[in-house]
């Protein structure tokens, strides 16, 4: 009977993994803040056309450490359950 379980587990965890990320937000880059009617065109001051496109410049710059330390973190748990699974395979 635990054979029988397998998919249904597999599919419950797909459609929590889907619905999770439903709700995950878009990065939708407009001029008001609130707006989602999706990008809007801008006009560019000629002394800033040098500089190239911005896309969504919000003027401060990103912290991505929780995110390295985050995904490095997730790799090596799941490199771990792969050697495991391995290692059990072959016993």
């Amino acid at each position: 009977m635990v054979i029988a379980r397998r998919p249904l587990l597999t599919a419950t965890a797909a459609a929590t993994l889907l619905a999770a990320l439903w709700f995950v937000p878009s990065a939708n880059a407009t001029d008001e803040p609130g707006s989602r009617s999706g990008p809007t065109t801008t006009t560019v001051a000629a002394e800033d056309t040098s500089a190239g496109p911005r896309l969504a410049d919000t003027g401060t710059g990103i912290d991505t450490t929780p995110y390295l330390i985050g995904g490095v973190a997730f790799l090596g748990i799941g490199a771990a359950f792969v050697t495991h699974s391995a290692r059990r395979a072959d016993a």
